[in-house]
């Protein structure tokens, strides 16, 4: 028979908590550390009880994607305008001061949501880049739907046809991830080297041979990832046609 404790753990077990088990230990110990048993282990019980809420492996990555867009949304609803529309601090979000239309900067928003979640969970963005492209778009995990249908519906409410309003949506979606993806840690060789240039390891770096990288590669390491993020995406975007209208604030908005 089971001990009371360990029926009681299994009792108090639902999907939401075992989901934030398995992106505690990711963030923790890495992707390479999430098991079956590990996270059974960090919920004390047995592993066949997560079973039930997370059936595979492969269950469980769509899982931890379906995490990762739960806090997404749950930030945008947490900045959202009455209004529909965005909210914050940037001046340029209410598309007035700045003359920034206003799909534009609820996009702006959307991307500043994603890389918050992304620098709070470093470990799960490439499962969250690559794990969309294994699973048919019917079959991904409903928060991930639900952040593509409000960009899309960002766009139609702009007056984008719709062709040019995926080819923005491909170009949003693209940007945010490559930009997220050249992550700062990547060029530390040394984390607890004190030196700044032994950390990054330059000294590896033939200075004959590789005179741009080692120039460049200090710049790399201290770049503000969330600056660069808009700045880059403004660009991108000022390079889209503009849509006939924008009827972004019909009150029917996120």
């Amino acid at each position: 028979m089971d001990e009371p404790d360990t029926r009681e753990k299994r009792e108090r077990l639902n999907r939401p908590r075992v989901l934030a088990a398995a992106v505690a230990l990711v963030d923790r110990e890495g992707l390479a550390a999430l098991t079956m048993r590990r996270l059974a282990t960090d919920l004390g019980v047995e592993p066949m009880a997560i079973y039930r809420y997370t059936p595979s492996k492969e269950a469980l990555l769509d899982g931890l994607v379906e995490a990762f867009f739960t806090e997404v949304n749950e930030r945008l609803r947490a900045t959202a305008d009455p209004r529909g529309g965005p909210s914050g601090p940037d001046p340029a979000a209410s598309g007035d001061s700045c003359g920034v239309p206003a799909w534009r900067a609820e996009l702006r928003r959307i991307a500043r949501a994603f890389a918050a979640s992304v620098h709070a969970h470093r470990e799960l963005l490439p499962v969250v880049a690559t794990r969309p492209l294994a699973v048919p778009v019917a079959r991904r995990p409903a928060p991930a739907l639900e952040l593509t249908e409000h960009i899309l519906a960002v766009l139609a409410r702009a007056g984008f046809d719709d062709a040019t309003a995926l080819t923005v949506y491909r170009a949003f979606v693209a940007w945010n991830l490559g930009c997220l993806l050249v992550d700062k840690r990547q060029v530390v060789d040394d984390p607890q080297e004190p030196d700044f240039l032994l950390r990054l390891g330059l000294h590896r770096l033939p200075a004959a041979e590789y005179p741009r990288l080692r120039a460049l590669v200090p710049q790399l390491a201290e770049y503000d990832d969330e600056q660069e993020l808009i700045a880059g995406l403004d660009s991108l975007l000022s390079g889209m046609p503009e849509p006939p209208l924008d009827s972004f604030y019909d009150g029917s908005a996120r």
